[in-house]
């Protein structure tokens, strides 16, 4: 066994002619030196010290023979090796030290390479990847003309390809008019900004994920959040924004290869060309001159948006199945169609308004949820580390837009963020760096499964089903069994148009996985909200998402279990599988487990068609992933030594009531939250929960003629438990209102469906809120203090008519963006849109209501950027989790 290199032989040993060493100095015996390094806390050789200080006590004897040893000293016993060994070990050691260097430069430069080819692909991905989904359309186009494959392509695609010539000739119609006609720029200015086919890839992806992500129900999006999300895709785009940030790219990077030079110039190139043909002279001589390009206004944006969703309308035809005669002319109808719906009336409110929607033909719907996975997501996560962040706009990905925080317009947060000193924001920008340079990859075990269950139908492991529910018949002409009909038809409307929603998003997250799952790792570039959290820019497919998206995500660096590392495993696992046993003290923890090994085994060797345990689980997907690798760990010889690429979850006990507590120093309700230490964690939503269900069993024992919640009490006494209250506990710090936890409980009742009838079951959650709330009172009377300090604090503030303002213990600036809008009507070709701008009074009870969920956001999202320095500094990876 090679013996590792120690620090302390600080010079060389001297070699005789003779192999054998003459003059080898050795440890004294009175002063050994430590001939290895200290082990790791969990070490798995137990003749190992398990501290360094216990090295003193190892002893060394001539020749190997034992003497008699002082009760002091009798400890370890470590042997002189005879000459011969420490000869060859020395020479080994040298010949180690020649050639390390060439090694080590070695390894560097192999590293390098594989560094740059992925950066390579990575430019390669931000700045193509609208002009590879073109080059996609149009050699579908060639191969429909050739082969004749329109048939068989998946229903998304096939849409996608019959709007796109014609709507390339509309733009490309309209760039034309454009240079003849320069009055017509005030209704579409920039539309010559790209090429007509990138445009009108952009133009369908956009529309066509608004829709997937609005429902079957409506079957339509707003013009404006149409308009202003066109806009901003096509201004990002923007050859003009594209070389900006590629000179702040230069500036930044210290060193880059000739070859990332080139094809950074190749680019540019055809940035240029791509120009000159389309005679943008201005932007060409911008584009060489290095000068700086200003962002589009939302006015600009807005108003390219509608003439290229009006051209859409005009372009984008769709055509039914053919099941009519031959003598009578095709049905083919408009893909989408622009008209007014009447806005909801608000309390005191006179005038109807109206607002502008495109709504898309049945048939654009039918199927879309089932080929989703063929829409292209342009970006994905990136496959080097992100860009340090060092400024508002400097940080993140390598070219495209990146912000340091999402203030969704609010000019005085960016004003602030801006010009902070940048000293000030170092903490801030080495949190996120460190928070982006975790490294994953997807789990192919665990996307193998769900791709299984998915293919099967879903509606297992909290997996939708895929398919919707039935439309009930009218059995009757009866007018109550009509009205009852109606009612239940608009029920399994909603249900279905929420199942639609949610099978697009899990295509658009399976999608992702696919195309990440054959590289090696990959990273989440983030950014804050104007609160201080953190969380990643990937929409997608990112570690904070849910339970599937957690379960197919791994740490892509792995680590061996180690002793207390095998021990944390098996208490990650029972806390995954919840149902209680996650409140239990660790040691009930390891006992569940242990007492669950053969399920786990089974779950691990036959996911899908064994006893399928895992799926009882409260978080199934990510249960899987722990079975598996504790699977693989126990049933190998040295289970200590198995390498692991789980996060191992560290959860906190209601975060928001743990900061109210440590705020008010209030230890009865610490304790309640686990901020004191105890034997087994405390639960503070089973202790709600248990004094709600005392408060109704005192109503259910009233006299129902007088009292009417004793009837609503004794049909909701058997079903109150931690999961109907934990939601409105978990959001009563963050400004939760009494409507907010009547809408939370329902939504648990009809989880329950116990009860069906909808009057009784609002009634219900009325009652329940108003207790649930109640007893958060009793128990949390400090912390209702605070919060109300807080909020008479943000009143005067904001009566002065300035906004709330605070800095975070990072260093942050934190302006609430809460102000009177201002109407804002602008003309576009399609309609008047009335844009919204922040004004400049303040909202007096906004500022006041969302000042103390707000202060306490920031207090957390700081407290996790600060735990993700402490890990990184431990030399652990760390990913923070919602």
């Amino acid at each position: 066994m090679s013996t590792p290199e120690n620090p302390s032989f600080s010079q060389s040993p001297q070699f005789s002619s003779s192999p054998f060493p003459q003059t080898l100095k050795l440890p004294s015996i009175h002063n050994p030196a430590p001939l290895l390094p200290p082990p790791i806390s969990d070490c798995t050789d137990d003749n190992f010290p398990g501290k360094p200080e216990k090295l003193s006590t190892l002893q060394v004897f001539p020749n190997g023979f034992h003497s008699n040893l002082t009760k002091e000293s009798s400890g370890r016993v470590f042997i002189q090796d005879p000459p011969w060994i420490s000869s060859l070990y020395m020479k080994s050691l040298l010949f180690r030290s020649k050639n390390r260097s060439e090694v080590k430069i070695e390894f560097q430069e192999t590293e390098r390479r594989k560094y740059y080819l992925l950066r390579r692909r990575q430019i390669k991905a931000e700045t193509e990847a609208w002009e590879n989904m073109v080059e996609e359309y149009r050699e579908l186009e060639r191969e429909m003309c050739e082969k004749k494959l329109a048939p068989n392509l998946p229903y998304v695609k096939k849409l996608i390809l019959g709007w796109f010539e014609p709507l390339r000739e509309a733009i490309e119609k309209e760039q034309n008019s454009q240079r003849s006609k320069k009055q017509k720029a005030a209704f579409a200015p920039f539309v010559d900004a790209l090429p007509a086919d990138k445009m009108a890839v952009i133009v369908m992806h956009k529309i066509m994920s608004l829709l997937m992500m609005g429902g079957k129900e409506d079957r339509c999006v707003r013009v404006v959040e149409a308009a202003v999300q066109i806009g901003v895709a096509i201004e990002h785009e923007n050859p003009q924004l594209l070389a900006e940030t590629k000179k702040c790219q230069r500036k930044e990077t210290v060193a880059e290869t000739e070859e990332d030079s080139k094809k950074e110039a190749a680019i540019m190139r055809k940035r240029v060309k791509s120009l000159i043909r389309r005679n943008r002279v201005i932007e060409v001589q911008k584009l060489v001159r290095n000068e700086e390009c200003k962002s589009w206004s939302r006015d600009t944006q807005a108003k390219l948006g509608c003439c290229l969703i009006e051209l859409l309308t005009q372009s984008a035809y769709v055509q039914p199945p053919v099941d009519q005669s031959a003598d009578s002319p095709p049905d083919v109808r408009p893909a989408f169609r622009h008209f007014f719906k009447i806005a909801p009336r608000e309390s005191g409110q006179n005038v109807v308004k109206k607002y502008g929607v495109i709504e898309c033909d049945p048939l654009v719907l039918a199927g879309l949820d089932k080929t989703v996975r063929h829409m292209i997501i342009p970006y994905v996560p990136m496959l080097v580390p992100p860009k340090k962040w060092k400024g508002y706009d400097k940080g993140g990905y390598l070219f495209l837009p990146s912000y340091l925080m999402r203030t969704h317009g609010s000019r005085k947060q960016q004003k602030a963020v801006k010009t902070v000193p940048p000293k000030q924001m170092q903490k801030v920008y080495e949190a996120l760096d460190t928070l982006g340079n975790t490294k994953w990859r997807v789990n192919k075990r665990i996307l193998s499964v769900v791709e299984c269950i998915w293919a099967a139908g879903g509606n297992i492991a909290g997996l939708v089903n895929r398919e919707d529910v039935p439309i009930p018949e009218l059995l009757s002409d009866d007018a109550k069994e009509v009205k009852k009909w109606k009612w239940s038809v608009r029920k399994v409307k909603k249900v279905n148009q929420e199942r639609h929603s949610q099978r697009c998003d899990t295509e658009l997250k399976l999608n992702v996985a696919r195309k990440m799952k054959d590289e090696e790792g990959f990273y989440y570039p983030h950014n804050l909200d104007f609160r201080g959290r953190a969380y990643p820019m990937h929409p997608h497919l990112n570690h904070l998402s849910s339970d599937l998206c957690r379960g197919i995500l791994e740490f892509a660096e792995g680590r061996p279990l180690g002793k207390s590392g095998l021990r944390w495993l098996k208490i990650h696992l029972a806390n995954l599988y919840g149902g209680g046993v996650e409140k239990l003290s660790y040691d009930g923890r390891l006992s569940f487990v242990e007492n669950n090994i053969a399920e786990i085994f089974d779950s691990a060797d036959n996911s899908l068609n064994g006893n399928r345990w895992w799926l009882k689980a409260e978080d199934p997907f990510q249960c899987l992933a722990a079975c598996i690798n504790l699977s693989e760990a126990l049933k190998s010889s040295s289970p200590h030594t198995v390498i692991s690429h789980l996060p191992i979850h560290q959860d906190g006990s209601c975060n928001g009531l743990q900061h109210y507590a440590a705020l008010g120093r209030d230890s009865f309700e610490a304790a309640a939250v686990n901020l004191v230490a105890g034997d087994k964690p405390a639960d503070v939503y089973s202790e709600i929960a248990e004094r709600v269900h005392n408060i109704m069993k005192r109503d259910s024992e009233k006299d129902p003629a007088t009292d009417p919640s004793a009837l609503l009490a004794k049909l909701l006494i058997s079903q109150v438990d931690r999961k109907l209250v934990k939601q409105t506990v978990m959001t009563s710090v963050y400004g939760v209102t009494y409507v907010g936890a009547r809408e939370q409980i329902k939504r648990r009742l009809e989880e329950k469906g116990l009860i069906t009838d909808d009057r009784l079951l609002f009634s219900a959650a009325c009652y329940a809120a108003k207790v649930t709330l109640a007893a958060l009172g009793e128990l949390f009377q400090a912390a209702r203090a605070i919060m109300g300090w807080l909020g008479d604090c943000a009143k005067i503030i904001a009566s002065e008519n300035q906004p709330v303002r605070w800095t975070t213990p990072l260093g942050l600036p934190v302006v609430q963006p809460y102000f009177k809008t201002q109407r804002h009507v602008i003309r576009t070709s399609l309609q008047v849109l009335a844009l919204q701008r922040e004004g400049d009074s303040v909202e007096v009870r906004k500022q006041r209501t969302a000042f103390p969920p707000n202060f306490v956001h920031s207090l957390d999202g700081s407290h996790m950027m600060m735990t993700a320095v402490a890990c990184r500094d431990a030399g652990l990876r760390f990913a923070g989790l919602s």
